[in-house]
């Protein structure tokens, strides 16, 4: 049947995923860095992502395409909100799990440092507080900067954390599992408003859970139409 469904321009689209958070009906999705139609038949055409895409890249067009299908639309976000490990707790994310780092000699148990250095290493971190919710959303760091926004996870987890991406960055951490997401997203809408903020950072662990916090970033782009240069750091354990 021919009827009006969207088409995503691939020399246009910048692989911001605004479009993916945008449509309600999950059938847009990130392929190899590009926004791509999933499948025709979970397009309405009706275009709710089209005012999400800063870049202009997505438009409704009238072609020959599968009908719509509601119950398939339905069975499909069904489907994205099971986890993709049944554990008692709920969330791979708490999945006990002994990390091997390699045998240790003894004459090297306590922590040394590299040995270029002569000095313990500085911190990078350039303001307090630092948890989402602590964070006065008109302070004066927060003017012209670049935001490092993290799970709180990740530091622990990534050894070079501060040199590779506190470094020249205002940080905020919080866990997107036991925080209020609503909350944080609302906090960072008001930064995003009140400040002329150049780029944000994500840091977030490989588990399905820490994706909230990524989640929380878009949707406060989306709420205040403020698009600013992205970018999203993954660490595995």
């Amino acid at each position: 049947m021919k009827r009006k469904i969207v088409e995503i321009d691939q020399e246009l689209c910048n692989g911001c995923g605004l479009c993916v958070d945008a449509c309600h009906e999950m059938a847009i999705e990130l392929v190899n860095g590009k926004a791509q139609l999933v499948s025709d038949k979970y397009c309405d055409g009706l275009g709710d992502c089209l005012p999400a895409c800063p870049v202009d890249a997505i438009r409704i067009i009238e072609r020959e395409a599968d009908p719509y299908d509601d119950d398939a639309v339905q069975q499909r976000i069904a489907n994205a909100k099971k986890e993709p490990e049944e554990l008692a707790c709920g969330c791979p994310g708490q999945l006990a799990r002994l990390l091997n780092q390699g045998d240790v000699p003894k004459e090297q148990s306590k922590p040394n440092l590299p040995k270029e250095d002569s000095e313990p290493r500085k911190s990078e971190l350039r303001q307090w507080p630092i948890q989402i919710q602590l964070i006065n959303p008109r302070a004066d760091y927060l003017q012209g900067a670049d935001l490092l926004i993290a799970a709180d996870c990740t530091a622990y987890a990534h050894a070079d954390f501060h040199t590779e991406l506190i470094k020249g960055r205002i940080t905020m951490i919080g866990c997107p599992k036991l925080d209020d997401n609503r909350y944080n997203v609302d906090k960072i809408a008001e930064i995003l408003k009140y400040n002329d903020i150049k780029s944000i950072t994500v840091a977030r662990m490989s588990v399905p859970c820490c994706g909230g916090i990524v989640q929380a970033v878009k949707q406060a782009m989306l709420q205040t139409e403020t698009i600013v240069p992205y970018n999203e750091v993954i660490i595995n354990v």
